[in-house]
C-alpha cells in the first residue's frame, strides 16, 4: 500500500463531468488525479446531443473543432404511420447563428466520441485518466480528504485537498456521505442500444409510433459512425433480449417490417427512468457534480449538457480557492447550479410526457443559452438596467476589432482562465493590471472598436459602466464608474490579485 500520495483535487469518475473538471483544472495548472473504476472508456452513445451552450464551453476548452468535425446536425425526424405513409419534420427549432449566439443548432456526437475528444485534449495538457482504479473509501477531514483506491493502480491511500464525485447516478460517494437523493421513479423503462442494421436510410431519424408508448421505437443514425441508436420504451416488467436477434424481433414487432435486421449490437442498456435531485451538493471538501447530483429522463438532451456545465462552474471555483480565494466561494456552486438542475428535471419530465403522446418538439428552452445565475451572490449590479443582459446572465458573443482594425470576437477575449473587465466610454484609471484579469476598453483611450454596434446591441452598456465577465463566461458584475470600490471588493472575494492596482478614477479625466 502506497502512503503519502497527495494531490489538490481527486476526481472520481471519467465521464463528461469528470473530464470537464479535469480539463479546466489542467488549464489552470492545478494538480489532480482523475480515476475511473471501469477498465476501459465507455463505448456507448447514451448522451448524443450537445446543446449550443455546451458548444460554447467546448470552444473555450479547445475541443470544439474536433467535436464539429466528428458530429453533424440532427437529421429531420420521419414519423411513420400504420398505413406505411410518413411525415418528415425538423427535430429541433431551426435558427441561424447571430453575432451574439454563434451556435443555435444542437450538434449530434455520440458520447463515446465526445469523451474521446476530451481525453485527447487532456493528454495534450499532460494528463490522463486512470482506468481500473476504484474508490473504496473516503474520509473527509477539516483540511482535505483521505481516499482509498484500488485496482490497476494498486491499493493506495490518497490525500487530496478536495474531492469531486462525478461517479454517476448510483454515486458511491453520495451514498457514503449519506446525502439524501429525493425524487420519483417515473414508471417508465426503456432500452437504448447502438446497433448495426440494414434497410434504413441515414438521412432521417426514423420513428415508428405504433399508437401506444410501449409500441414506439426510434432508430437514429449516429453521426460520426455507421451505427444507429435504437430507443424503445418497455412495457411493465418486460425484460428485453438485447442480442442482435432479440432486437431484430423487437424492430419487427413494432414496425411491422422484416427488412430491418439488426446485424450487431455494439452497446445496449435497459434502464428505469427517475427524476431525483441531491439534497445538497457539498459536504466539507467533497462536492457532487453531474449525475451524482441529479438524474432525470433523457428527453430533451439535457443530461450530459447539464453535467458539463456543473463541472465548468465548479472547476474554476476550486482553482480559485486553491490559489487563495476564500473557501466560501465554493458555496456559490450549489447556490447557482442546484436551481438549474431542479428546473431541468421539470423540463425533462414535461418533455417525457409529450414524448409519450408523440408530441415532443425541442425549442429554445433545451438549448441552455438562457440559463444563468441572476440571483447569485456573485451577481453584482450598481445601476438599474432596462436593456441587455443582467449580472449573472450568460455573456453574449459579439464581433469587435482592435484599433488597427484586426477583427476579433468577444469569445476570443474571454477564452482562457482569466476574468475579463470591459469598460464602455469610462474614465481612464491610473492602473488596470491585475493577476488573473484582462482589461479592455471601448471609447477614447481604449483598445477595442464596436463593429457595427454589435457590442452595444448585445450588452446595452451605458457610458461610464464597467462589466466584469467570469472565467466561465457569465457576467459577474456591471458597475458604474462611481462604484468601483464595490468592484474592488468583489474581485478580492473571488481571488483576483489587486496588488499594485488603483481602481480610483481621477475626476473628469479622459471621460467622453
Amino acid at each position: 500500500m502506497l502512503m503519502n500520495n497527495e494531490t489538490d483535487v481527486l476526481i472520481c469518475g471519467a465521464g463528461p463531468t469528470g473530464l470537464t473538471l479535469a480539463l479546466v483544472l489542467a488549464q489552470r495548472g492545478v494538480s489532480f488525479r482523475i480515476i475511473e473504476k471501469m477498465e476501459a472508456p465507455f463505448h456507448g452513445s447514451r448522451g448524443k446531443g450537445l446543446q449550443p451552450r455546451t458548444l460554447e464551453i467546448f470552444e473555450d476548452l479547445g475541443i470544439l473543432e474536433t467535436i464539429m468535425a466528428t458530429g453533424a446536425p440532427y437529421p429531420p425526424q420521419r414519423e411513420y404511420q400504420d398505413d406505411g405513409s410518413w411525415r418528415d419534420s425538423p427535430t429541433s427549432e431551426q435558427r441561424l447563428p447571430t453575432p451574439s449566439e454563434p451556435y443555435l443548432t444542437p450538434w449530434m456526437v455520440p458520447q463515446f466520441l465526445t469523451e474521446a475528444a476530451m481525453r485527447t485534449r487532456l493528454g495534450e495538457l499532460g494528463h490522463q485518466v486512470e482506468f481500473g482504479c476504484e474508490l473504496i473509501g473516503l474520509e473527509p477531514q477539516e483540511q482535505g480528504v483521505n481516499a482509498r483506491i484500488t485496482g490497476k493502480c494498486g491499493e493506495q491511500v490518497l490525500r487530496a485537498r478536495y474531492a469531486v464525485a462525478a461517479d454517476g447516478g448510483r454515486s458511491f460517494v453520495r451514498n457514503l456521505l449519506q446525502i439524501d437523493f429525493p425524487g420519483n421513479t417515473l414508471g417508465v423503462r426503456a432500452v437504448v442500444a447502438d446497433v448495426s442494421l440494414q434497410g434504413l436510410s441515414r438521412d432521417v431519424w426514423h420513428r415508428f409510433s405504433g399508437g401506444s408508448q410501449e409500441r414506439q421505437i426510434a432508430l437514429c443514425p449516429l453521426a460520426g459512425t455507421d451505427l444507429f441508436q435504437l430507443q424503445a420504451a418497455l412495457a411493465g416488467d418486460e425484460e428485453p433480449d438485447l442480442s442482435a436477434e432479440g432486437l431484430t424481433s423487437m424492430v419487427l414487432e413494432r414496425t411491422g417490417r422484416a427488412d430491418i435486421p439488426v446485424v450487431a449490437v455494439h452497446w445496449a442498456s435497459a434502464f428505469q427512468m427517475h427524476a431525483r435531485l441531491a439534497q445538497r451538493y457539498r459536504v466539507g471538501r467533497v462536492s457532487l457534480a453531474g449525475d451524482a447530483a441529479h438524474v432525470h429522463p433523457p428527453t430533451g438532451g439535457q443530461g450530459l449538457n447539464t453535467s458539463v456545465q456543473d463541472a465548468y462552474n465548479l472547476a474554476w471555483k476550486l482553482a480559485a480557492v486553491l490559489a487563495g480565494a476564500d473557501e466560501t466561494l465554493l458555496d456559490t456552486y450549489e447556490e447557482e447550479r442546484r436551481p438549474i438542475a431542479e428546473s431541468m428535471l421539470g423540463l425533462s419530465t414535461r418533455l417525457l410526457e409529450e414524448a409519450k403522446r408523440g408530441e415532443m418538439r425541442r425549442g429554445r428552452e433545451v438549448q441552455q443559452l438562457d440559463l444563468g445565475y441572476p440571483g447569485s451572490s456573485l451577481a453584482l449590479e450598481t445601476s438599474v438596467r432596462e436593456h441587455g443582459p443582467r449580472a449573472g446572465d450568460r455573456a453574449p458573443d459579439a464581433p469587435v476589432a482592435t484599433l488597427p482594425g484586426t477583427p476579433l470576437r468577444l469569445f476570443d477575449l474571454f477564452r482562457g482562465t482569466h476574468w475579463t473587465l470591459i469598460g464602455f466610454h469610462v474614465p481612464l484609471l491610473h492602473s488596470l493590471e491585475a493577476k488573473g484579469m484582462q482589461v479592455h476598453l471601448f471609447g477614447p483611450g481604449g483598445n477595442l472598436v464596436d463593429c457595427d454596434g454589435h457590442f452595444h446591441d448585445a450588452y446595452g452598456l451605458q457610458r461610464g459602466e464597467w462589466m466584469l465577465v467570469r472565467p466561465d463566461g457569465y457576467i459577474g458584475a456591471i458597475v458604474a464608474s462611481d462604484h468601483l470600490e464595490s468592484l474592488k471588493d468583489y474581485l478580492q472575494r473571488v481571488g483576483v490579485s489587486l496588488r499594485g492596482v488603483d481602481l480610483v478614477a481621477p475626476r473628469k479625466s479622459g471621460f467622453d
